[in-house]
């Protein structure tokens, strides 16, 4: 018998250190469009002084002060948006690069960010939209490259992200974001020899992270490495011991005939969070199995186990396995 579990996704945490990693790199335009900048009468070094002296303010109130003499003025809805992206006002920033990439279709930093924007407003959909209208400009970039694939892993469509995040790695090997992505969307799509090795090569890469290190277990655990998914999922918890770590360190044991060790991890797993109902389905799944091996015996096991199947399906319905373990033995 095997523990039934509710894996973890790997769409969701790579999705979000992605994103981290993907958009902390803020462009500026002025940097990039010098001929836009000489056409402009904005005084960008006033914009410039104003930032510098951390007056946000001043700077936007420059900025429109010039839009109103020019509402075309790429550039400053451009240094705009990019003020309130770096304030973390998303729905400003988005209107101030949607107004700069509606003024310049064919300008990348317009296009680039106001996708960035809607990405951090998790409007996925219009992310990739706006995405693939700035790779139609530069089709190599790796950020875009990187969020695009990013979104699509979001809106669960790996086969979509593929190309994309392929397309990443090629523009800059060293990344280790890169790779994880690349390495989640593997998972996604089964191909879980792949994405061991994306996985180890961003271990190699980047600092290690419990969302990194739990993705490389699981893949390890899809292909039958049940010792390196122990080894892997033992560093997890000393960074950071959380249910669902314990939960897949319980896993492990399982596959590995270590049933007491298991029964221990899941019940750690519980102890930090009592609802987590894959913990519970494998602790079950545990006793039972103890009832089973004392010839049917056991019923304090059996007991435990149907109370543990029974809270499980309260959390969480749609769960035909657990229903038919809790029909067989309840």
């Amino acid at each position: 018998m095997t523990t039934t579990t509710n894996i973890t996704s790997a769409l969701a945490i790579a999705a979000t250190a992605i994103i981290a990693a993907g958009c902390a790199l803020p462009r500026s335009p002025l940097s990039e469009n010098p001929e836009t900048i000489r056409a402009t009468p904005v005084q960008m070094q006033v914009v410039d002084e104003a930032l510098a002296a951390g007056d946000d303010e001043e700077a936007l109130r420059i900025l429109a002060r010039a839009i109103e003499q020019n509402p075309t003025l790429t550039v400053a809805h451009l240094r705009m948006g990019e003020i309130y992206r770096v304030r973390g006002d998303y729905d400003e920033a988005e209107r101030s690069y949607a107004t700069a990439a509606r003024l310049e279709p064919r300008n990348f930093d317009a296009q680039y960010n106001h996708g960035l924007t809607l990405h951090l407003l998790n409007r996925l959909a219009d992310a990739v939209r706006a995405y693939l209208r700035a790779l139609s400009i530069r089709p190599n970039d790796f950020e875009a490259n990187l969020n695009l694939a990013t979104a699509y892993l979001q809106l669960e469509e790996p086969s979509q992200a593929l190309a994309y995040a392929e397309r990443a790695i090629r523009a800059q090997p060293t990344s280790g974001p890169a790779r994880a992505n690349l390495g989640s969307i593997y998972a996604a799509l089964d191909r879980h020899n792949d994405a061991v090795r994306q996985f180890e090569s961003a271990a190699e890469l980047m600092e290690l992270s419990p969302e990194l290190l739990l993705n490389l277990a699981d893949s390890l655990g899809r292909i039958g490495r049940y010792e390196q998914m122990q080894i892997t999922l033992d560093a997890v918890v000393e960074l950071n011991p959380s249910a669902p770590a314990w939960e897949r360190v319980g896993y492990a044991r399982f596959k590995l005939r270590d049933y007491s060790g298991a029964q221990t991890a899941f019940r750690e797993s519980l102890n930090i969070d009592t609802r987590h109902f894959p913990a519970l389905n494998g602790l079950a799944v545990c006793l039972l199995n103890e009832y089973l091996q004392s010839n049917r015996q056991d019923e304090a096991a059996r007991r435990e186990a149907i109370d543990l199947l029974r809270r499980s399906l309260q959390i969480n319905r749609n769960q035909p396995r657990i229903t038919e373990l809790l029909s067989r033995y309840g």
